[in-house]
């Protein structure tokens, strides 16, 4: 706010220095091309002393009467203060400008008295009574003359109004357009806080969803094999280390993200018998590229929880390939394919479940826009996911 403001009394301050600066320019080079002519400094000051006036009624609109309509939104009031202020200096310049006969009107003396203005030479003549009178015209009567008032404001006096709203004009505009752009700039502002606070707001919804997961497995595996649970322990501490200390990242090396699901999967794994396959295609390690942290986790999530049966055949596939856009940028289109089983008539599928799936579409939503696909193939056995994302050469 205040650089805005110091930005806009600079470019009032060069706009006075320019007007002040010309009537000293200009008779400067009048001076140079006239060698007759001298410099004088009066002039100068005369001129001077006409832009004060504009300048003391530029300050006094600019610092306590333009803020009224601008920042405070009081029309009422901003438009009574400003047309007072234009009445007064219509009086003022009335009272101080050229007389009638300098606006090209007669004297006020000839106006009282009723007198005719002389007529051209060649167009009178004289009446058989002594009047002065036109070659076609007859005496002028009394009551014939012009007796039209004197002119109150003459065109000096309107030009100098116009120039006084001009500059009212000029100066709400420039307030206007300053006060649009610390609006959206505030805007924008508030966008990203709001951004950033959603972001959070959704990451603390996910890690609860997905630890407490995670802590039922365990739970699962000590009933089943105690030097099983251990390591899922020793599996469960990396993984905790890496939603404590990473996912607040904005970005973190697809690597880390890989060796993360990698940790998951050996943990879930634990809990299933030989009736489930699984399989991960990564084509290389993921390094010198950045992604959001805690992307796929909900969807391999989801695929342990509606595509994995203790009693039917079962499968999860995993695969990622890196590739480039038209535009050379690197991106990732990471896949995730399950077996579906047939589920209790009303139960959650496979595309409605779970809270932290919910989450990650609100997620891809606000980190990339509308840079990211995410669609679902589905038939009665299987259910794809496919997400295609762009991936970062630096943080």
């Amino acid at each position: 706010m205040k650089n805005q403001s110091r930005l806009e009394n600079i470019m009032y301050l060069a706009l006075w220095g320019m007007l002040f600066a010309a009537p000293v320019l200009s008779l400067y080079v009048h001076t140079l091309m006239e060698p007759t002519e001298t410099f004088s400094w009066q002039e100068v000051l005369m001129v001077w002393s006409r832009f004060a006036v504009f300048l003391g009624l530029f300050l006094v609109h600019n610092f306590f009467i333009a803020p009224l309509l601008i920042h405070e939104h009081k029309p009422v009031v901003y438009g009574a203060i400003a047309a007072s202020i234009v009445v007064i200096f219509t009086l003022y310049e009335c009272s101080t400008g050229p007389t009638p006969s300098a606006r090209g009107q007669r004297p006020m003396q000839e106006m009282m008295a009723g007198e005719r203005p002389p007529l051209p030479t060649d167009e009178m003549g004289e009446g058989p009574h002594g009047e002065m009178r036109g070659p076609h015209e007859g005496p002028v009567p009394h009551d014939k003359a012009d007796h039209r008032p004197p002119v109150f404001i003459g065109e000096h006096d309107i030009i100098a109004v116009l120039i006084l709203l001009m500059m009212f004009g000029i100066n709400l505009a420039i307030k206007g357009f300053f006060r649009h752009r610390n609006d959206e700039k505030k805007y924008i502002e508030m966008q990203k806080e709001n951004l950033e606070q959603q972001l959070e707001y959704l990451k603390y919804q996910l890690n609860p969803h997905f630890l407490m997961n995670t802590l039922n497995n365990i739970h699962a595996l000590v009933d089943i094999d105690a030097e099983q649970s251990k390591e899922a322990i020793i599996h469960l501490s990396k993984i905790l280390r890496y939603v404590l200390y990473e996912s607040n990242k904005e970005r973190v090396p697809v690597s880390q993200e890989q060796e993360f699901m990698s940790n998951y999967v050996t943990l879930m794994r634990m809990r299933y018998t030989d009736k489930l396959r699984f399989t991960v295609d990564s084509p290389d390690d993921g390094r010198g590229v950045y992604i959001a942290p805690l992307v796929f986790i909900s969807f391999v999530e989801n695929a342990f929880k509606h595509g994995v049966s203790y009693q039917q055949e079962s499968f999860i596939e995993i695969a990622g390939k890196r590739y480039r856009d038209k535009l050379g940028g690197e991106r990732l289109l990471w896949t995730c394919r399950n077996s579906k089983h047939n589920r209790p008539q009303g139960s959650a599928t496979p595309a409605q479940g779970g809270v932290g799936l919910q989450n990650v579409r609100r997620r891809l939503d606000l980190i990339y826009g509308n840079n990211y696909s995410l669609g679902v193939n589905e038939t009665d056995t299987t259910y794809e996911v496919i997400l295609d994302i762009p991936m970062d050469t630096h943080r």
